[in-house]
């Protein structure tokens, strides 16, 4: 049985695991830079241990002082939250030599989903439907060419490895298409220090809807239904709602059916969410995260399932304590990622907070590190909270979602909240009526005015 969990992260998602470990009777381990010793996580876990200056790369990043820190404390897991080393495959390959349980998948399916070709060939072969593109890797122009004018253009180019919209080229023509490589393969190189890229057809108006799965070691595998991630700013999420308004029951059961199935067949451990482009009412596979997601509240609140606690239990070696069949989705949720930024022209604002008031309320939930004085540091992300509501409707939802983003204040900073209380009163929100690129179209609209 799993005793002491060490948290390889930082803000609001280490203190959201600090909380399931501490409701399952586990103790923990915060690990922080030295701009984080006053963070709250680090107030709260059973024991602390700095592990470097504030930089990532000399701290968050850095495996030997994580794994010393494991070592010193008797930590007998390690949680990696999401990004820094969550997706990494050198990480949970080295914490198993060490005899330290990884809550997450293995270093073999960390590794195969890390590179987007090796994955898009592998959930292909289990069932799931990709976007018509390349085979693999495309490096000549003449091969390209053939396989952009065989899908029809336009096309895009995007790199094998990382994220985040970096080495991503769209090209709408053949003249476009050799320079788009070009800069894709440097752009990628310098980001990853992977220069592969590949290509695919692009989608003109999608959404992005992800199908969260949970697999344990004896062979169970659960879908937890979709979450619409449409609302996005240069890729990154801003806003996630469950379930997806573009989506019906039988849609829903559907895909979720075909990535249950998928997983079982790759043999996958542990939580992981299949990413898909939706348009005309077609998936199109584009990654899968080996990893707890930002965005993972909105199904906790219409599934009341803790994944969390569902990724402990796996790592322990327990079966899921449910099956397919159990799962009932119940209302509708919705996100906002709160940060640390100017609403409208997105500059990080870092500094101290001053009042602070969280809504509250039933089914209002807040995750967040923050508290009164906190000062938030400059050297990392700038989401800083996330508000969660629920509703027995859509409408209801966004109603409480009105409500609790008047009631939000935290003083001393810009934040975004701003921007996320003119969002939901716009009537495409309010409708459903929006894909991945109607809110770059929207901010521009803002500053036209």
């Amino acid at each position: 049985m799993i005793e002491k969990v060490l948290i390889a992260n930082r803000g609001e998602i280490a203190l959201r695991i600090h909380r399931a470990c501490h409701e399952m009777g586990i103790k923990t381990v915060a690990v922080h830079s030295t701009a984080d010793e006053d963070a709250m996580h680090v107030r709260l876990a059973d024991e602390s241990v700095c592990i470097g200056p504030p930089p990532s790369t000399d701290s968050y990043l850095n495996i030997p002082a994580i794994i010393s820190a494991a070592e010193i404390t008797g930590a007998d897991a390690i949680h990696p939250g999401y990004g820094f080393l969550s997706e990494s495959a050198q990480f949970a390959e080295i914490i198993e030599k060490h005899n330290i349980a990884f809550i997450g998948p293995t270093a073999e399916h960390i590794k195969l989903m890390g590179d987007k070709i090796s994955a898009k060939e592998a959930v292909k072969k289990a069932g799931i439907p990709v976007v018509p593109g390349s085979d693999g890797e495309v490096s000549e122009f003449n091969d390209a060419a053939k396989i952009a004018n065989g899908i029809g253009y336009p096309v895009i180019v995007k790199a094998a490895s990382g994220g985040g919209g970096r080495g991503m080229k769209i090209v709408h023509n053949e003249n476009e298409l050799s320079l788009a490589i070009s800069s894709a393969q440097q752009e990628a190189a310098a980001a990853f220090g992977d220069g592969t890229v590949y290509l695919e057809k692009f989608l003109t108006t999608p959404r992005h809807i992800e199908i969260q799965v949970l697999a344990d070691t004896h062979g169970n595998v659960v879908h937890l239904g979709e979450r619409d991630c449409s609302l996005q700013r240069r890729h990154q999420k801003i806003l996630e709602e469950s379930p997806s308004p573009a989506l019906n029951s039988a849609g829903r059961d559907e895909i979720g059916e075909v990535c249950r199935k998928a997983i079982q067949t790759l043999g996958y451990r542990g939580a992981g969410t299949i990413e898909f482009l939706y348009e005309n009412g077609e998936f199109y596979f584009i990654e899968m995260n080996t990893r707890l997601q930002v965005e993972h509240p909105v199904t906790e609140m219409i599934t009341g399932i803790d994944l969390v606690r569902e990724q402990i239990r796996i790592a322990d070696g327990q079966p899921l304590a449910f099956k397919q069949e159990d799962i009932k989705f119940s209302g509708h949720a919705i996100e906002c990622r709160i940060n640390a930024e100017d609403p409208f022209t997105f500059m990080p604002s870092p500094g101290q907070v001053k009042d602070y008031h969280t809504p509250g309320g039933l089914d209002v939930r807040v995750d967040s590190g923050l508290y009164s004085r906190y000062k938030i540091p400059s050297h990392y992300d700038s989401m800083i909270a996330k508000l969660i509501v629920h509703g027995k409707t859509r409408n209801e939802c966004l109603m409480r979602l009105r409500r609790s983003l008047q009631e939000y204040v935290i003083d001393g900073i810009k934040t975004t909240i701003p921007l996320h209380q003119k969002l939901i009163r716009e009537d495409d929100f309010i409708n459903g009526d929006y894909n991945i690129h109607w809110l770059e179209k929207y901010l521009d609209s803002l500053t036209a005015d």
